[in-house]
């Protein structure tokens, strides 16, 4: 990459790493698309290499209000989600189904406007969870359906609950990707280009987060995951 790709590359993953820092996710929704423009090699492993060391900080950060039933149960259905929108790739097109679950977002994110609260019970976690991993595998970005869920969490349980469920499933994904050698050493090297930026967005979101757990957390999840769904659609439409 020249000096100005790498730069804009920061860029990106810095404003990703601050949406992330501060709502709990939106770091692929905001870097990938000017990451995938910039140089495809940055996607998907070195993303999910700096998305697995951003998660963590945050989860240290957030740490005392890990919310350790959300995890668990939103494990329980990302990692066999995973394994569907996998399998689901093989038969089916992936543009529709990027399409039908980016429509999903945008009715659950119209139901949680509503008075119609989305509680989080372990069904609800467990299916959250499993949509999350098909929307991972099938369109990149698998945060707003478990962001939902959780949107009525505080903010520092929001965020250290979302880093903990995303810090497992990046690795997952990681150590496939590794498996099937698509993730190397240039990958890794592109990685540590993008590494200081993820630092940079990282401690501005340290700012910006305390400023949202003022009430407007919820907000802006709601916000973020309208913009993700729209992204999916206008993404499969164009």
């Amino acid at each position: 990459m020249t000096t100005i790709e790498l730069v804009a590359a920061s860029a990106a993953a810095a404003a990703g790493a601050v949406v992330q820092g501060s709502v709990g996710f939106g770091l692929s929704l905001v870097a990938v698309p000017v990451l995938l423009l910039i140089d495809p090699r940055l996607v998907p492993g070195p993303v999910l290499c700096v998305a697995i060391v951003l998660t963590l900080l945050i989860a240290r950060r957030e740490r005392r209000s890990i919310d350790l039933f959300g995890v668990t149960w939103g494990l329980a259905g990302r990692l066999p989600g995973t394994a569907l929108g996998a399998a689901a790739l093989v038969v089916m097109p992936r543009d529709r189904m990027s399409l039908a679950f980016g429509v999903l977002v945008l009715l659950a994110v119209a139901m949680s406007a509503s008075k119609l609260r989305i509680r989080p019970t372990p069904l609800t976690l467990v299916s959250a969870g499993m949509l999350s991993g098909i929307m991972a595998t099938t369109a990149a970005i698998g945060g707003p359906p478990i962001a939902l869920v959780l949107q009525h969490s505080p903010g520092a349980q929001l965020r250290g609950t979302l880093s903990g469920f995303f810090l497992v499933g990046a690795s997952v994904s990681l150590l496939a990707l590794v498996a099937v050698d698509r993730f190397g050493r240039e990958e890794l090297l592109l990685s540590a280009a993008l590494l200081p930026g993820i630092l940079l967005g990282y401690m501005i979101s340290g700012r910006t987060a305390p400023w949202l757990d003022r009430g407007y957390t919820r907000v802006a999840v709601l916000a973020v995951a309208t913009v993700a769904a729209i992204v999916v659609i206008v993404r499969q439409l164009w």
